[in-house]
């Protein structure tokens, strides 16, 4: 019987892992999804290429939930794990002012 593959580390920048942790629980569980694909050697539907970064394999992820926008930035560059640099609610530039 195979082995089944090993799923690359996560390695948490900053303070992702605790921003992650303090979202609302529907935006926990699309980037937790994403972040095992990722973990796994593949690519979540809604995962692009963040602009400006070339081939550096960086990806950003976009969540719309209850009128709010949350964003993921990771890369899977490193064969070693997918480092999570950056989790955050987007803040608005017009209009009502992000809590």
């Amino acid at each position: 019987m195979d082995k089944p593959p090993s799923l690359k580390p996560l390695q948490w920048v900053g303070s992702s892992k605790r921003d992650l942790l303090s979202l609302p629980a529907p935006v926990v569980d699309f980037f937790g999804f994403a972040l095992y694909l990722a973990q796994d050697g593949r690519k979540h539907e809604q995962a692009e290429p963040l602009s400006g970064f070339g081939s550096a394999g960086m990806l950003e992820l976009v969540e719309d939930w209850d009128r709010s926008t949350y964003r993921a930035v990771y890369t899977v560059r490193f064969e070693s794990a997918v480092f999570v640099l950056h989790i955050f609610q987007k803040k608005s530039k017009r209009g009502a002012a992000t809590p």
